[in-house]
Parts: structure tokens; C-alpha cells; sequence
């Protein structure tokens, strides 16, 4: 036989998404692992707080079992709120003790992107699994850090691309993949919000590395990669801005255009300055189909240019990479959102940033 294509593997790999919300899940029921894994917060933030935490409760092979911070307060809060005993509570600075605590077994990430190495690394060194929110890191080369010391260290490495498990997203890959509507030839997408009050650490370059483009546009750049199932091969950027001081460390908006092996053209944007928008739309050669909004939290919903609606519950998509993330752990595979997975979305924002400084397109 005839080895895959690289097209053909990544829509497979896509495709297999799908399982943790269908017969994976079903599959891992009925085997029934011994105990849900412990997942101890590194960062007790916003998005821990209303999102992560919630999700642990409604997970079907995890728990939340520890918190990593270095606020008191928070931690006495959250000890409170959640039932954690005090000797699974960690600082920043005292995470090699997670080496004796046999009631953690994954550490979930959710601090500045610049300190995702570094935390990972005393993650991996302590014997711990990682979650590690989007982006992976500022550079490839902290990324690469970060796969091999869970390799050396034998532990998993993942990040957290929910949307790699919200059922609308799948069924638009779907779509690509069966070639309901024929060939893809073009896609657009956009992801835009209005990022708030300055001073914030998402815009201090050294804490986040970049702006809109990291933070909301690698949703974007994601989207055109699972629905292509291709990796692209030359990008070119424009980035501007309305608000120099505001936005003096980080980009307040970019737009790139992104060409595929296959022929695909891919035009995207992000943005800080914006009313919410969150979209794609796919051009084929029959028809189209598009997701608006595409990359929120639930109320995901689209529709064909068939008339057929695509509209299923988005459900909770932390919940879904969680357990499915506990699933690769227990059943010893490869998770869809690997830390090589969110080192090539690195690796293209840094070409990206590249284009836009140099007013060239750069190939990959």
C-alpha cells in the first residue's frame, strides 16, 4: 500500500478527534479506568476560575485535585470553594515537591504565555503530565524545551486546543473531508475582540510575546489548518495599528493570507480593537459552509449554502480535551493536540510576525 499523503494523515488525525465525543468515549466507560486523574491549576486566573474548574466537575476521568499559585488568598478560596487539602497546594517557586504528591497527575497550565516552559519543565521533572493553554510559548525554541523535557521525563504533553473537540468544528472538517461539497478551494477567518483596559499582562511583550495574533488569531490560523488538513507553505502579513500607545508592545491587529500544497488559500485576521467577531467560512467547489460565531465557548452554530443548518450543542469543550487528554494518559497514545501540534502554530505566527516586520512573504 501506498503511504498517506500528509493531507490524508491530518484529516485522519482530525477526524479522530471526533472520537472522544463519540466512541471513544463510550469505549472509555466501558472499560472504566481505576480512578480519575488528579489535575492540579497552575494559575488561578479568569479562565481557571470560570471555565477549567468547572469543567474538572462535569469530566469523566479527571478531578481537580490540586492548585499551583502564588496567592495565599486565592488558594485559601479556592480550597474552600473546591475541598483541597493544603498539601496540594504549591507556589510557583515549590513545584518540585509535586515529585511526592501522588494525587496529582496532570498539571493544567493557565499562566503568561512566557512562563509555560518553565513551569512545564517542573512539571515533567516532578513526574507530572501537561496541559499547557494556548500558545505553547513565545518561541519555537522554548517549545522545543518544553517536548523534550516531558519526553526525557516520560510524561504526556499537551495544548489546550479546545475547539479540536467542539462538535461544530468537527462536523465542518467533516464536511472538507467527504467532500460533501466538492473540492475546498478557499477559507476565510476571523477572530476579534475588544481586549480591554492597558497595563494588562497581554500587553507587555515579555510576558505574552505577541498580541492579537497569539492570543485570538491563533484560532484563526488553527481553524485553516484542521479544515485543510494541510500545513501551509508561504505566508504574508500586514499588521496595523490605531492605538500606538495602548498597543506599543504587542500587535493590535493582523491580517495574513496563508497558500496550501493542495492549492488552498487561506485569508485571516485578529484583532484587539474590535467588536467580538468570531468566524470562518470555506469556499468549495459546490458550495459553501461557514461557522459564525466559530470559537466560543458554546452557541457555536453555521449553516451550508445547501440550506442545511450546522448547529449541534458545542457542549463543554474543556471538559471534552480533558478527558480525552486523560484517555491518551491511561490508554498510552498520542494526543491530537501534542506539544508538536502547538509548536507549528508557533512556528507559523513567528513567520507571520516575519512577513509583517519585513513587508516580504515568507516561506515555511
Amino acid at each position: 500500500m501506498e503511504k498517506p499523503s500528509r493531507r490524508e494523515f491530518v484529516l485522519g488525525a482530525t477526524a479522530a478527534a471526533a472520537a472522544p465525543l463519540v466512541g471513544g468515549a463510550v469505549n472509555a466507560r466501558a472499560k472504566g479506568p481505576a480512578r480519575k486523574l488528579g489535575v492540579a491549576i497552575c494559575g488561578l486566573g479568569n479562565l481557571s476560575e470560570h471555565q477549567i474548574a468547572p469543567a474538572l466537575q462535569k469530566t469523566e476521568h479527571c478531578r481537580l485535585s490540586g492548585l499551583i499559585t502564588d496567592s495565599p488568598e486565592k488558594a485559601r478560596q479556592w480550597q474552600s470553594k473546591y475541598g483541597i487539602p493544603a498539601a496540594n497546594v504549591f507556589s510557583y517557586d515549590t513545584m518540585d515537591r509535586l515529585a511526592h504528591n501522588k494525587d496529582i497527575d496532570i498539571i493544567y497550565i493557565v499562566t503568561p504565555n512566557a512562563q509555560h516552559a518553565d513551569q512545564t519543565l517542573k512539571a515533567a521533572k516532578a513526574g507530572k503530565h501537561v496541559i499547557c493553554e494556548k500558545p505553547m510559548e513565545v518561541s519555537v525554541e522554548k517549545c522545543q524545551q518544553m517536548i523534550d523535557a516531558c519526553k526525557a521525563a516520560k510524561v504526556k504533553l499537551a495544548v489546550a486546543y479546545r475547539c479540536r473537540f467542539e462538535p461544530n468544528n468537527l462536523e465542518c472538517s467533516r464536511i472538507v473531508r467527504d467532500r460533501e461539497l466538492g473540492q475546498l478551494r478557499y477559507l476565510d477567518a476571523a477572530f476579534g475582540i475588544n481586549i480591554g483596559a492597558p497595563g494588562q499582562w497581554r500587553l507587555k511583550r515579555e510576558l505574552s510575546g505577541g498580541g492579537a495574533l497569539v492570543d485570538v488569531g491563533i484560532y484563526a490560523l488553527q481553524a485553516t489548518r484542521y479544515l485543510t488538513g494541510e500545513e501551509p507553505v508561504m505566508v504574508s502579513a500586514i499588521e496595523t495599528k490605531t492605538d500606538p500607545v495602548k498597543f506599543a508592545e504587542v500587535d493590535e491587529t493582523m491580517t495574513w493570507q496563508a497558500r496550501f500544497p493542495s492549492g488552498v488559500l487561506a485569508t485571516c485576521m485578529a484583532s484587539y480593537n474590535l467588536p467580538t467577531v468570531t468566524r470562518f467560512r470555506g469556499i468549495a467547489e459546490r458550495g459553501w459552509f461557514e461557522l459564525d460565531p466559530a470559537f466560543l465557548y458554546d452557541g457555536n452554530h453555521g449553516r451550508r449554502s445547501d440550506g442545511k443548518e450546522i448547529a449541534q450543542p458545542s457542549g463543554d469543550q474543556f471538559a471534552a480535551e480533558m478527558d480525552d487528554f486523560a484517555s491518551c494518559i491511561l490508554e498510552e497514545r498520542q494526543s491530537i493536540i501534542s506539544g508538536e501540534e502547538g509548536m507549528r502554530d508557533v512556528r507559523i505566527m513567528a513567520a507571520i510576525y516575519e512577513s509583517a516586520r519585513t513587508g516580504r512573504a515568507v516561506t515555511l
